[in-house]
């Protein structure tokens, strides 16, 4: 069975901060870094999707955190289709966004390039060092499949090569019964590792929670909550929801038949409102050791 590293999508969650999760002293950011890396083993970055990440930041994380520490990159909106503000760019690159979504800006398609080569160049010190676990690309939910979808996924496979990516959809007609072995078996050609989620099902376009593994190296899971505000109002809440031991314990078996597959298996938990998260990521971590303690036992 592959390694299963339980982390979140957060260390720096400004209600996870001022919650008091993290102890007097601990609270500065080197503070902050070393204490969650003394919890968990694996942590997602969400602020490379607002703007470019930066060699210095990739720096201190590296030394911040012990061997074996892994950091899951969340991919630049811009990469993905999302709405990105031209002010997320760097200034000289600023003239060539259209400031459309997906949309390089006309008579410039080597913007993307650029961008890929700043984004990578400033996670090389995470790479180089062993600690670099991912790169999440999540796409919006209007990225359903199609020939221009798999068009964009053929070419980011051409342009990523030799990186490691995940790729998370929020088009519920990828996994449909009757469209998922063809979405698995695409991304198997193209080497990218399924992002498999639990979210509330209750709510309009839901992705399924499926099992898929389509890269023999990594799997990833996300655990976003079960907030049936998903779709609207506030970030707090969307992802407001305090995970019970039955929730997680109905996904004991999928993850446990992930990780047959997979050399190592991500979990990480999105419900990034308070310490919801990192006491979901605890208790997950205890339900995985808990059989391998009683086996231990007898």
């Amino acid at each position: 069975m592959g390694n299963i590293l339980v982390g979140t999508c957060s260390w720096t969650d400004a209600k996870l901060v001022a919650g008091g999760w993290y102890p007097p002293g601990r609270r500065d950011a080197e503070g902050r870094l070393r204490y969650y890396a003394e919890r968990f083993p694996v942590v997602e970055v969400d602020s490379t999707y607002y703007g470019l990440p930066s060699e210095r930041n990739s720096l201190l994380w590296a030394e911040r955190t012990p061997d074996g520490f892994l950091f899951d990159v969340k991919a630049f909106s811009l990469f993905t289709g999302h709405p990105t503000r031209t002010a997320a760019l760097p200034p000289d690159l600023r003239s060539l966004h259209s400031g459309r979504p997906g949309d390089p800006g006309p008579g410039d398609p080597g913007l993307l390039d650029e961008l890929w080569r700043r984004f990578t160049t400033a996670l090389e010190p995470l790479r180089r060092t062993g600690r670099l676990g991912t790169l999440l690309f999540q796409f919006p939910p209007w990225f359903g499949p199609d020939d221009r979808a798999e068009a964009v996924l053929r070419e980011w496979s051409r342009r990523a090569a030799g990186w490691p990516l995940a790729v998370e959809f929020r088009h519920p007609d990828w996994w449909r019964p009757d469209l998922r072995q063809a979405s698995a078996d695409l991304l198997t050609r193209l080497g990218m590792s399924t992002v498999s989620v639990d979210m509330a099902q209750s709510v309009v376009d839901a992705v399924p929670p499926v099992d898929v593994v389509t890269s023999s190296r990594r799997a990833v899971v996300r655990f976003h909550g079960r907030s049936t505000s998903w779709g609207s109002g506030s970030k707090e809440d969307r992802f407001r929801h305090a995970y019970t031991t039955d929730e997680l314990t109905a996904w004991l078996p999928r993850l446990r038949s992930m990780a047959e597959r997979a050399e190592e298996l991500h979990v990480l938990f999105n419900n990034c409102c308070g310490d919801a998260a990192v006491r979901a990521a605890e208790r997950m971590s205890g339900l995985l050791a808990a059989p391998a303690a009683s086996r231990a036992a007898r």
